[in-house]
């Protein structure tokens, strides 16, 4: 039996695995509230924590939150197992979505919040993690998806 959506399902794993991986070694190295510079005013780790969405947006929605990580990974889990063969971007931009739904929902059920550490100072932008990159990164594969599709003709 040959596995649907191959493609997705490498995406979801290896985002998923990534972002835990990453978490873990944050957590273990990192005291919260800690930095480490890599470029000095650039880009730094920051070990910190979020209890709102992508970037701190909505902070304190956890609840709410965690809810909508599970029902965003039911739907997408369904869609490659149930709906149809996908191309190539909506296979790999749902499969990182999927990974990133995942990595950051379960940090919500587990911990309550999600471990962030990203930290990109010369823009002065939130701290995050790579399940936000890989979410991000799913939504710019099905922009490409979109853009790539032919129109079809109506000709009779």
């Amino acid at each position: 039996m040959r596995l649907k959506n191959l493609l997705f399902w490498i995406a979801a794993l290896l985002a998923f695995f990534l972002d835990q991986l990453t978490k873990y070694w944050v957590v273990q190295t990192f005291s919260l509230g800690q930095t480490q510079a890599l470029l000095p005013g650039v880009f730094h780790f920051t070990y910190v924590t979020n209890t709102g969405a992508a970037f701190s947006l909505l902070a304190g929605k956890v609840e709410w939150l965690r809810w909508l990580s599970l029902g965003v990974s039911l739907a997408l889990i369904a869609l490659a197992s149930f709906g149809p063969v996908l191309h190539l971007w909506e296979q790999l931009g749902y499969g990182f979505i999927l990974g990133g739904a995942i990595g950051n929902g379960i940090d919500r059920f587990v911990l309550g919040y999600v471990v962030d550490f990203l930290d990109f100072r010369v823009i002065n932008f939130p701290v995050f993690n790579l399940a936000d990159v890989f979410i991000n990164m799913g939504i710019v594969c099905l922009l490409i998806a979109t853009f790539q599709k032919t129109p079809t003709s109506n000709r009779r």
